[in-house]
């Protein structure tokens, strides 16, 4: 389910144990004692929020390459450009993730067409997130790669279940794209996957792996790491449930909506990607060239 600011902005209490107030959170305090807690940016002007989007974009792909979410040229991650929203930054085809700077980045428009960069894209990433971006105005940012457990469970006649809290941030709220019709080149394709995924922040793409969007490139990206690990979670837990004879237990689908709400909101997602930003733009700095 898509979440806006200001349904997030209600959600930011749930970060701390103390109340939220107006940001900068230097504002909130325990007591009489003043308290940090980052949100999200604003920016003076689109070329600021231009090179802080691109720049992010670039520490995910660092990120992807870590949690050994590369394979080969597959997998693409996405964000609109904040001054022409019907065109996004993508990463350049056949670039190691490990290497992408944000001056690699190439934008591309809603007809796949490379409208600034000089290298190639993948028709695959054009095909898809074009469809995503176009059904999905709320949509910033996008992310598709191939990860070991995601495409082994998208395999499998199942979804994502309730089985740990983390899972949670995925209770309905998750769709599947059933039709496996070979490597996705074509718009109607990326089509029926953007009416597949809905409102939702995630899709299972069946035989392939995984997909989901954000708000920010933080939220798109923490999803999909963390839809990665609770994929991995959930095919262990099956596994070792067979070997015990029994099945996994679900969380009580009140509970997991209530968790949902706790740590599967819009800000949730960003505030989760802040720690892997910091020290990816420490040990990274040429991220920002």
């Amino acid at each position: 389910m898509s979440i806006t600011e200001s349904t997030a902005a209600q959600h930011a209490d749930e970060l701390v144990t103390e109340a939220v107030t107006e940001t900068p959170l230097d504002a909130m305090t325990a007591g009489s004692k003043s308290l940090y807690l980052p949100l999200p940016q604003t920016f003076d002007s689109i070329e600021e929020e231009r090179a802080h989007r691109k720049a992010k974009l670039a520490a995910a792909f660092r990120m992807f390459s870590k949690a050994g979410l590369d394979e080969g040229v597959a997998g693409h991650v996405t964000v609109r450009d904040p001054e022409f929203p019907d065109s996004y930054w993508v990463n350049p085809f056949g670039m190691h993730f490990s290497m992408i700077k944000s001056s690699d980045l190439v934008r591309v428009d809603h007809e796949g067409n490379v409208v600034e960069g000089e290298r190639a894209v993948n028709g695959a990433a054009v095909a898809i997130h074009c469809a995503v971006h176009a059904a999905r105005p709320d949509v910033v940012a996008a992310a598709h790669a191939h990860g070991p457990y995601g495409k082994t469970l998208s395999s499998l006649d199942m979804t994502i279940e309730p089985l740990t809290q983390d899972s949670c941030a995925f209770y309905d709220d998750i769709g599947t794209y059933a039709d496996y019709r070979g490597v996705v080149l074509s718009s109607e394709e990326g089509q029926r996957i953007g009416r597949a995924l809905g409102d939702k922040k995630a899709v299972i793409l069946r035989n392939h792996g995984m997909l989901t969007v954000g708000e920010t490139v933080d939220s798109a990206a923490w999803w999909f790491l963390t839809l990665e690990r609770t994929s991995q979670a959930q095919l262990m837990a099956y596994s070792a449930a067979a070997g015990l004879g029994s099945k996994p237990i679900q969380i009580d689908p009140e509970e997991a909506a209530a968790t949902r709400g706790q740590v599967g909101f819009e800000l949730a997602g960003w505030f989760q990607f802040q720690p892997i930003w910091e020290r990816i733009s420490k040990d990274n700095p040429d991220i920002f060239e």
